[in-house]
């Protein structure tokens, strides 16, 4: 699995540990969320999304794997089938871990870790690329439309080109003029 960080260990050995994350794990898998230690939700965390991601497979090679670590067949099926199928828009990025306060009587940081189960919602700056994409296309489509007239210097420029030109020089002036307009109404 994923490799193991510094540091000690959760239990008291290497096996307590990973039996205590396969169980974590199977009831993150049944219950959606859990409420556990900050630390052990930190250890969660890439054991669980490896699970995630063998379950997104879907072969008989990723079940078996998944069943060698979680003996409770109907938790598999859960993940391989309703769980599998919310994630399969998603790379990656399968649980939150949000941070609750300490626990009453040891005082222990304590975290609720859950699967995102929410569908995959594109960021407002890759609609904004999507959106500044679909406009140049179109822009460059009317530029190749549009005939090519022969410009002062020799240069052929098309008269889509020229028409943005004359409104970018008509918009810088009358800004200019704008601008001129207020420093006069200060003085």
């Amino acid at each position: 699995m994923p490799t193991p960080t510094k540091g000690p260990r959760l239990g008291g050995g290497p096996a307590h540990e990973r039996l205590m994350l396969a169980n974590l794990s199977a009831a993150l898998f049944e219950h959606k969320r859990i409420t556990t230690t900050v630390t052990k939700a930190k250890r969660l965390r890439p054991y669980a999304e490896r699970l995630v991601t063998f379950a997104k497979r879907g072969d008989l090679s990723s079940r078996r794997r998944v069943l060698a670590l979680i003996s409770n067949k109907g938790i598999v099926h859960e993940l391989f089938t309703d769980i599998a199928s919310a994630m399969e828009n998603r790379d990656g990025g399968y649980t939150r871990i949000t941070k609750i306060g300490n626990r009453k009587g040891d005082n222990a940081p304590m975290a609720v870790i859950e699967l995102v189960m929410e569908p995959v919602s594109p960021k407002q700056a890759v609609v904004a690329e999507a959106n500044n994409a679909a406009k140049n296309s179109a822009a460059t489509s009317d530029a190749a439309e549009a005939e090519p007239v022969a410009a002062a210097d020799g240069a052929e420029v098309t008269e889509s080109e020229e028409s943005v030109e004359s409104t970018d020089a008509a918009e810088a002036e009358a800004t200019s003029e704008d601008a001129a307009a207020e420093d006069s109404e200060k003085k």
